[in-house]
């Protein structure tokens, strides 16, 4: 089964920059899509980001063009570049693999990164 590990979260200044990586215990080529979500106290967990092994992606709206999802070569990781953060950034960011197990899709998840933001 997949094991996923986030990494690079912490704390920056609004409008600062952070990039978090996913690390997959087994290759995640085939995976139908790699996604970013973000949870904050109090809220939902909501979508940040995906990339869908046709390449193409989706952003939540309160993105507005300053987060990007990449996947590097070997299908072992792959990223969030986020730019330009806001305080209500701030949340613990999981990231999830989705891959067919049998005739489902199925979901596999990291434990989180806590990402802060400060005035």
């Amino acid at each position: 089964q997949v094991q996923l590990m986030e990494s690079g979260g912490g704390l920056v200044q609004a409008g600062g920059s952070l990039r978090l990586s996913c690390a997959a215990s087994g290759s995640i080529a085939n995976a139908n899509a790699v996604r970013w979500y973000r949870q904050a106290p109090g809220k939902e967990r909501e979508l940040v980001a995906s990339l869908t092994d046709r390449g193409a992606t989706t952003y939540g709206d309160f993105v507005r063009g300053r987060f990007t999802i990449t996947r590097n070569s070997t299908g072992t990781s792959f990223y969030l570049q986020m730019n330009s953060l806001e305080l209500n950034d701030s949340a613990v960011d999981f990231c999830c693999v989705e891959r067919w197990f049998i005739t489902t899709p199925r979901n596999y998840w990291g434990e989180g990164t806590q990402v802060t933001v400060s005035s």
